[in-house]
């Protein structure tokens, strides 16, 4: 089969032959159909020092995915052949404390599809059948492809009640311009996003933003002004991991405000500590999904309403075949874009 691998130690991937993988009697085997860029597939190309901590080489990349069940294990039961379906990208252990209360995405062993295993990227993929997520026949490819972008945003967003609260996102990344669309699916009062790319800025007014407010130019105060806002922001979504975005959050934070974290920073920073504590902020970090709870959430969400469903779909900016992937990477890698998908097919 075709496969986007990582061969040898260095920056660089190469689409090569490698076998088709077996399936377990616990496993499914997926015709890959779509699958969807991510950062982590850039630090993997650029084998950067975590890269090189995390893989085995060679090893076939990718997490985000759609595609159809060509095999079944002796001892699947819920799945056949033919079904459509995506792929939680976290692999965990079944044991240990927070698997066994049922907080699975809080693992201490978990197993990153694409990352520390085979991935997708390839005409086939093996996954556990506890990770498999099935769909309607009728869902657009694309939007399959990006379950695991939408269930960051998601899990995210929803971490507290949005009705009637005015919603700040910083960084209007792919999941960022997610975020926005669920913050207004969710019942947000306002919804403004920050960047320093106005081609993503568009993106994420496209996706349900009120106000965008280019961080090189604009303070998040004026949006407030614009907004008639008086007491600051009730939410905070942090998607940028840019310590001054951080800084200019907590600023614009009313009293009792509330952050979820996605967001990865490339390194330590200060906080204001003394304004989290004299205005009474909660900071809460977020990674992956809950399993699979914001599955369903999103799934609900998708097949509910049709303008959330075109605001999810316009983060989706560029399609290209397997065999173009560089193409792929270099766009994803410029930032004027949206999510980029491959095709497969």
């Amino acid at each position: 089969m075709r496969a986007l691998a990582k061969v040898q130690p260095g920056p660089g991937l190469e689409l090569i032959d490698r076998p088709e993988p077996t399936c377990g009697d616990w496993e499914v085997k997926i015709r890959v159909l779509r699958a969807g860029l991510c950062g982590t597939d850039l630090h993997l190309q650029e084998w950067d020092d975590w890269a090189a901590a995390q893989m085995h080489l060679p090893q076939t990349i990718g997490h985000e995915f759609y595609g159809e069940i060509v095999e079944a294990g002796a001892e699947v039961r819920e799945l056949k052949p033919g079904d459509h379906v995506s792929g939680e990208g976290h692999i965990v252990c079944g044991y240990c404390r927070n698997c066994r209360a049922g907080r699975r995405h809080q693992c201490i062993r978990t197993v990153g599809l694409g990352v520390n295993r085979d991935g997708c990227f390839a005409d086939y993929v093996v996954i556990p059948v506890e990770n498999v997520w099935k769909h309607p026949d009728d869902i657009d490819p694309d939007l399959g492809a990006i379950f695991d972008p939408l269930g960051n945003a998601t899990h995210t967003a929803l971490q507290w009640p949005m009705v009637g609260e005015d919603v700040l996102i910083t960084g209007a990344g792919p999941i960022g311009c997610l975020a926005a669309a669920i913050a207004q699916h969710a019942g947000a009062k306002h919804v403004v996003v920050t960047d320093i790319s106005p081609e993503r800025l568009e993106l994420a007014r496209a996706a349900g933003a009120d106000v965008v407010v280019d961080s090189r130019t604009t303070r998040i105060a004026d949006a407030q002004r614009q907004l008639g806002m008086v007491e600051g922001f009730d939410i905070g979504l942090e998607m940028s991991g840019a310590p001054s975005a951080v800084a200019e959050m907590l600023e614009n934070l009313n009293h009792g405000g509330k952050i979820a974290m996605l967001g990865l920073p490339h390194g330590p920073y200060a906080i204001d500590w003394g304004r989290v504590i004299t205005h009474m902020i909660t900071i809460k970090g977020i990674y992956g999904r809950e399993m699979f709870e914001t599955w369903y959430l999103m799934n609900a969400m998708l097949h509910s309403s049709p303008v959330f469903r075109e605001r999810v779909r316009s983060v989706i900016t560029h399609r290209f075949p397997a065999e173009r992937w560089a193409e792929a990477f270099d766009t994803a890698r410029s930032g004027r874009c949206g999510k980029v998908i491959l095709d497969w097919s």
